[in-house]
């Protein structure tokens, strides 16, 4: 039983780091395993920051892929709402209008000013960003590349 306890303890600030950042998106951890994808890069990035602290260093230090602007970011939600309405979003963005390209502007926190030309941008990138539907990670790449090449619109590329 003793074990078992121990056992659960050593490995319990891994594996919370782990579900606080599930890929390991700094620090030696994801510079070793960088583009590579599955469970066991995953697991070997989050357990590579985790055991020799390399993480904390990259932060306090603004090395090894990480900042120091203090914020801690995720894009699941995004990805989430563009997997599950990916035919609709490319429907409205073809047209230039309607509630999930109004919803993901809403996600995106696209501020009024910017909303006309985030909707232009998708309209007529459209066939660009839409090139297929069946992966939500490879539109939200090409909108996040199209939002990047914009220089109004390049802020709201990190939300995606």
């Amino acid at each position: 039983m003793k074990k078992i306890l121990l056992a659960a303890l050593v490995s319990l600030p891994v594996t919370a780091f782990a579900a606080a950042n599930n890929v390991g998106s700094c620090g030696l951890g994801s510079k070793v395993f960088e583009g590579q994808k599955g469970i066991a890069p995953q697991v070997l990035a989050v357990t590579t920051n985790g055991t020799f602290g390399n993480q904390t260093f990259g932060i306090t230090s603004g090395t090894l892929g990480c900042t120091q602007d203090g914020v801690v970011s995720s894009n699941w939600k995004t990805a989430l709402f563009i997997d599950g309405n990916k035919s609709q979003l490319a429907r409205d963005a073809a047209s230039g209008q309607g509630e999930t390209l109004d919803a993901l502007a809403a996600l995106l926190k696209v501020d009024a000013a910017d909303k006309a030309a985030f909707v232009s941008l998708t309209k007529a990138r459209h066939a660009e960003i839409f090139a297929s539907v069946e992966s939500a990670d490879s539109i939200a790449a090409r909108l996040k590349a199209a939002l990047q090449s914009d220089a109004r619109l390049a802020k709201y590329a990190e939300a995606v």
